[in-house]
This record gives structure tokens, sequence and C-alpha cells, in this order.
């Protein structure tokens, strides 16, 4: 099978030739790093390899391994290739080439920085303080865990009613009748709030006991019958299971703090249109209190 060639439908951004040619720009652990190839005397180390995957990662076809390995190596081989040519033709001296690699050079800057300080902002004891934070405002749920068989007619429904009050299993006539997605498992809808359901089911779904089955209930997707499996209070997520939300959250905070202690030390001015009369509306300049 042949695979169209990296550069023929992949952009060759600035930044990725940027990456190649400074030759000074990332300090490299040697042996962690090492050159996998060479393109007419520049050097393609294995991170060039991952830069390049995150940068195109999207585009390129499904391929084993190895073969995705020799596609990248390609592509920044082109990347060299073509950067040195354009620099013959003094490329990089047109205004609109400055201008997109000023851009790319601050946006680099600005994600490493950020990167940075989102890592930098979690630790054990902050992560731990986000955990008891958010449990001690957590207010006490109750879910149910029910089972239900879905069908488009009242007259449907009322035959399945009748069905089960003479024994018949509720899962089984879910198979067979509901036309539910869920119906494969029996009608299963797991444990639910209130909250995550139509109002017409829920409110039947909540009164009922554990071990009870409701009459015919009409909501907008038909006629459903429901039977209840269990009743508890939501649980509270333990701390490894929401992890990796409040890092994610812990980082993002410290961003956010960064960001709006720069805007509001900046001066920042808009030249495109007039200043708002409402300082509000100006996240570069937040009112002074």
């Amino acid at each position: 099978m042949v695979f169209p060639r990296p550069l023929v439908w992949c952009a060759l951004g600035a930044l990725a030739a940027a990456i190649l040619t400074a030759p000074a720009a990332v300090v490299r652990a040697q042996d962690s790093d090492p050159v996998v190839a060479r393109a007419n005397g520049v050097d393609i180390r294995e991170s060039d390899l991952a830069y390049a995957e995150e940068e195109i990662g999207g585009n390129i076809p499904n391929m084993p391994p190895e073969q995705k390995r020799e596609y990248l190596v390609t592509y920044l081989a082109d990347v060299v290739l073509l950067s040195q040519a354009a620099d013959q033709q003094k490329l990089g001296d047109r205004p609109d080439v400055k201008r997109r690699l000023a851009f790319d050079h601050n946006r680099l800057l600005m994600e490493s920085l950020l990167q940075g300080v989102g890592k930098a902002a979690v630790s054990p004891e902050a992560e731990h303080k986000v955990y008891d934070d958010a449990v001690k405002q957590m207010t006490s749920e109750q879910e149910v865990h029910a089972r239900h068989i879905l069908v488009p007619t009242e007259d449907e429904a009322k035959a399945i009613v009748v069905e089960l009050k003479k024994g018949a299993d509720f899962a089984t006539l879910a198979k067979e009748k509901s036309k539910d997605p869920g119906a494969a498992e029996g009608g299963d809808l797991g444990y639910f709030t209130k909250e995550q359901m139509v109002p017409e089911f829920a409110e039947v779904a909540f009164k009922l006991d554990k071990g009870q089955i409701s009459d015919p209930v009409k909501t907008q997707f038909g006629w459903h019958i429901i039977k209840v499996e269990d009743k508890r209070i939501k649980p509270t997520p333990t701390f490894d299971q929401v992890k990796t939300q409040i890092d994610n959250y812990i980082a993002h905070r410290a961003q956010s703090e960064m960001v709006e202690k720069l805007r509001s030390a900046a001066n920042i001015e808009r030249l495109d249109k007039p200043a708002a009369a409402d300082p509000s509306l100006n996240p570069a300049a937040p009112a002074k209190k």
C-alpha cells in the first residue's frame, strides 16, 4: 500500500521548522534524545518525532507503528529541506512571514509558561484541600437504580404490566419488547438522580419502593413500565476517582490567576474601536475596588 507523502496534504508550520533549525533552542540530554535522522546536516531527534506527531497526528493515515515512524521522519526531513529552500529565497524577510513567526514564537512561549504554572500548582496539599472542600459542600442526594420497558402505545404497556403481575421476569420482557437502546441489558438504567431523568419518569421512579413496578408512565419518548431495583444516598467519590479532575482544576485555576494578574497590570489599548464606557466590559481593565 502506498501512502501519500506528508507534504501533499500537510501544511508545513513555521513552528515545526523553528524546532528543527534553531541550534540551541532546547538543551537536550543526548543519551535520552538520540538523533534518528539527519537532513542536509540538520539533526532530527527522537523528541522531534513527538513534536511532529502532536502537530500532524490527526492527519496521519492509520498504519502500523513502524510505518508511522517512517512517515514522521519523512515529514520532518521535508520540513528541513523546504525551510532551507525558503531561507535561500529569503522568505524570512517577508513582512507576513515575520509576523507569523512572531505569533508562533509568542504562542509557544505562552503555552510553555502556562504548562509550567499549571504543573507547579499541583501538589498533594492542594489536591486534598480541593477534595476536602468539595466534599464539605456536597449535599445528600438520593439515587434510584431502576429498569424500564419502553413501548410506543399505552395498550402495549398495559399488556406488559399484566404479564409482570402474572410473574414474568422484568429483564426478560425488556429484552423482548422494549424499544429502548438499553433493552439488551434488560432495560437496566443503573443508578441515577432525579434531575437526570425527564420529570414524568423521575416523579414515579422516586416514589416507588425497592422491588415495586409502576403502572404505565407516559413521557415524550413513549410509554414506560418502571421497576426499582434499589435506592441509596449518592456515594461520595473517592479521592482517587476524581484525582484527574482535581489536578485539571488546580492547573486551570493557577493559569487563570496568572493571566488575570498580568492583564490587571498591563496597558492594553484597543485601536480599532472606542474604549468601552463600562470598565467591566474590558477584561484587561477590571474595575478597581
